[in-house]
């Protein structure tokens, strides 16, 4: 069942969030993620099977430039993990179905995401809900 995530479910998030991204830190992701749940230009979702939070799907609404996109805002799909024996079941097809119908009651004409070059399953996931990859990019940076 999809539930949209509260306050109280904040922690079973971050232990997903991260099996994502295992180079944030607990304390930054927990802050990072209570805040979002008061942004109403955010919102986070999470699928639930047997009382176990399986999955969560991270959305906001972006008003900057996004790559490929030609309207704003544009709703932006930031992160979607589900738990490996969840996985190829439908949860993140549904979870993004959410974020997409959460969008467009936002004032969206566009749905996107991203994910790193070398993380061939995201890749795999996103075309397989329907996503055209817009861009390929390296970002740079150095000191000055």
């Amino acid at each position: 069942m999809i539930i949209k995530i509260n306050q109280e479910r904040v922690d079973e998030v971050v232990t997903l969030a991260l099996l994502l991204w295992p180079d944030n830190d607990q304390n930054e992701l927990r802050e990072e993620f209570s805040e979002l749940l008061t942004n109403k230009e955010a919102i986070i979702y999470g699928e639930e099977i047997d009382d176990e939070l399986v999955a969560f799907a991270q959305c906001q609404l972006r008003h900057d430039y996004v790559e490929g996109t030609e309207s704003n805002p544009v709703g932006y799909l930031e992160g979607i993990f589900v738990k490996e024996p969840y996985r190829l079941k439908g949860v993140a097809r549904e979870l993004c179905k959410k974020c997409e119908e959460w969008s467009v009651v936002k004032g969206c004409k566009e749905f996107a995401s991203d994910c790193e070059l070398d993380n061939t399953e995201s890749l795999a996931m996103h075309l397989k809900l329907g996503f055209v990859e817009a861009n390929r990019l390296i970002c740079f940076t150095k000191s000055i």
